[in-house]
């Protein structure tokens, strides 16, 4: 992966985070996430446990 490219994924994933942070508890839990795994989720971590 160039260095463009990395740079275009790192500026999506931070505004996904940014994105997900913003929604409330219960549409966070109705996506199967929490806050302390939002990051995970994002970056494509298996275990969100």
């Amino acid at each position: 992966m160039n260095l463009f490219a990395k740079l275009k994924k790192n500026v999506a994933d931070r505004r996904a985070i940014r994105e997900l942070g913003a929604l409330d508890d219960r549409t966070l839990q109705d996506l199967g996430l929490t806050r302390s795994n939002i990051r995970a989720a994002v970056k494509g971590a298996s275990d969100l446990i």
